[in-house]
């Protein structure tokens, strides 16, 4: 009874010191509230109004179709300009493509014959170049497609490809978007950190998802909130751990800054969260698998994109749930070690 009555009246002294310090409290707030609401609505990796110049030496009915289909809200709309100008439009940085459609295109489609059009990027801006390509790449491929199949070019196509988006229909990016010494034992000072900084957290998890996420955000939850805070407050277990961890190992503040960066960076960019863990190399995979955040991204995506339940997400709960014994456990051992200096 002892040692509980340590930690939570530790623990209160934790919630005391974050009420106190206004310029913490007012980070935490902004962190799962305006962050939240920053990364999911200006990080969208759809196509917003990319400028588009068009070169049409064939001025076809077809080559018409193709530059009416560059409309808003993926481009600008298309400004007609003369071959000549292609350097310059894209020299001076007007515009990120241009698209060349030559003289004859319309006529080689209807006789079959193999034909091509041209497609000038500015690769400097160079997410909007990659994503815009392959936007433009798939909306003429349609418009010829669509040209053909109405009789002109004798028939239908012999496939007909039917594309079914699975839990984000409409290929919203916002989704995609989206945690002193004391007479008393080490493990009651951790514990207290733990459970109070993750009380914390937890209410301000809840507050971002219920209000930032599905009120602001307007993103469809499908999932069990209840079963993803759950998940959260494991993964909280474990973060804080490795946090105490890097806080009993560095020396100084600075050192303790400049560990948390190189912990915290990889584990943004590499636990999937950003970039899919498939296009990793197969170590980096596997090197991940000990971090919490691989896990937890992987139960979070589950649980509110596809609805999963908890015979779904328990081995990434339990894997959490070890990692986080394992980094606590280091934690206290050489804390143990500093309190004994």
């Amino acid at each position: 009874m002892e040692t509980l009555g340590n930690i939570w009246n530790l623990g209160v002294k934790e919630l005391r010191s974050i009420w106190h310090d206004k310029v913490l409290l007012a980070f935490v707030l902004m962190a799962f509230t305006l962050m939240v609401y920053t990364a999911g609505s200006a990080g969208s990796m759809e196509l917003h109004n990319a400028p588009v110049a068009v070169v049409d030496e064939d001025q076809s009915a077809l080559a018409g179709h193709m530059i009416d289909s560059l409309q808003p809200p993926w481009f600008m709309p298309p400004d007609q300009i003369q071959y000549g100008q292609i350097d310059e439009v894209l020299d001076k940085g007007s515009h990120t493509f241009v698209l060349v459609i030559p003289d004859g295109f319309e006529r080689d489609i209807r006789q079959g014959r193999v034909t091509s059009v041209q497609l000038n990027i500015d690769a400097t801006r160079m997410t909007q170049a990659f994503i815009g390509s392959r936007y433009i790449e798939q909306l003429l491929t349609t418009e010829v497609a669509e040209f053909m199949r109405t009789g002109s070019a004798g028939g239908a196509l012999p496939i007909n490809l039917v594309t079914r988006v699975s839990f984000n229909p409409n290929l919203d990016g916002t989704w995609f978007g989206g945690v002193m010494v004391m007479p008393i034992k080490p493990f009651e000072i951790m514990a207290a950190k733990v459970w109070a900084n993750g009380l914390v957290v937890m209410l301000a998890a809840t507050l971002s998802v219920t209000l930032v996420i599905q009120q602001i955000l307007d993103v469809p939850v499908q999932g069990s909130i209840l079963l993803f805070m759950f998940g959260t407050l494991i993964h909280l277990f474990s973060t804080t751990a490795i946090g105490i961890l890097i806080g009993t190992v560095a020396r100084t503040m600075p050192q303790f800054g400049l560990l948390l960066i190189l912990t915290i960076l990889p584990l943004q960019m590499l636990s999937g969260g950003i970039t899919p863990r498939e296009s990793m190399p197969e170590l980096v995979q596997n090197i991940m698998l000990v971090a919490p955040t691989t896990h937890f991204v992987s139960l979070a995506q589950a649980i509110l994109y596809r609805g999963a339940d908890l015979d779904v997400v328990w081995p990434q709960m339990l894997a959490l749930v070890a990692i986080g014994v394992v980094f606590f456990s280091v934690a206290l051992v050489l804390f143990r070690r500093h309190l004994a200096v």
